[in-house]
């Protein structure tokens, strides 16, 4: 388990052309903690943030709010539909993959733009949820936290604004940029970034793309949250020491359970 580099330190190796972007942390007071697991699917973050708000629910009011868009969850659930299922389901993965593609392909058309966008307001509406918690005094443990660093999902905007279409599209495309701009200013107190393989992603997660797996792998490492203490933990261990780790963390940032 190893504390993240500096943001200097991560500033003067990073690529000035790679289209990441550095938020500065919102300033505001009065706010309780908020930790954020994150990792790619199959790394534990949904069963940990349950556990997490058991144990630490015992001291201090916490709660777990959700933080992704669950389209693959939703997509899975369509394909079980009799007779359109399959068409919906194929039809739902091919647009998720195509916000993957590398910047040289053009935005997708105004539909499915807004429909992407959509989904960013959704997740817009459940950060406010976990913002007021927090307000309130409400300790939050988040399952994804958004970022403003790289386009094409992983847990930020959908639509790259790296790419070229219609002038309405690229409207679109850096109105959602701010969007999610906005929220990743709202800096975690700690970000539990939990590291699997992906033949241990694969092991845990049978339904999603080998492909896919390995993509959020490469990137979430570089994804910095606004400068917020990362602590990296191994979650391929067994699930019992890898809540113990990240307990401690929790108590090394005055967070007891």
């Amino acid at each position: 388990m190893t504390v993240q580099q500096s943001p200097s330190e991560i500033a003067l190796r990073t690529p000035l052309d790679t289209g990441l972007t550095f938020t500065p942390a919102r300033a505001e007071t009065g706010l309780a903690p908020c930790v954020a697991l994150i990792g790619c699917d199959g790394s534990g973050k949904s069963t940990l943030a349950r556990d997490l708000v058991t144990l630490l629910d015992r001291r201090a009011p916490t709660r777990s709010v959700y933080l992704g868009l669950g389209t693959g969850d939703l997509g899975r659930r369509i394909g079980e539909m009799p007779v359109i299922g399959a068409f919906a389901e194929r039809f739902l993965t091919g647009k998720a993959k195509k916000a993957h593609d590398n910047p040289e392909k053009r935005l997708p058309g105004l539909g499915t733009a807004m429909a992407m966008f959509g989904l960013s307001l959704v997740r817009r509406r459940r950060f406010q949820q976990a913002l007021a918690l927090r307000r309130q005094g409400v300790t939050v443990i988040t399952d994804r936290y958004p970022q403003a660093e790289v386009p094409g999902s992983f847990d930020g905007p959908g639509l790259s604004w790296l790419r070229r279409g219609t002038p309405a599209v690229e409207r679109l495309a850096q109105r959602e940029r701010q969007l999610y701009r906005d929220m990743a200013a709202y800096r975690p107190s700690v970000v539990i970034r939990l590291n699997v393989d992906v033949d241990t992603a694969i092991a845990r997660k049978a339904d999603h793309e080998r492909a896919l797996l390995e993509k959020k792998i490469a990137v979430v490492p570089t994804l910095r949250f606004a400068g917020a203490q990362i602590v990296d933990v191994d979650a391929t261990r067994p699930y019992g020491e890898v809540l113990e780790s990240v307990l401690a963390v929790l108590r090394r940032h005055g967070i007891e359970a």
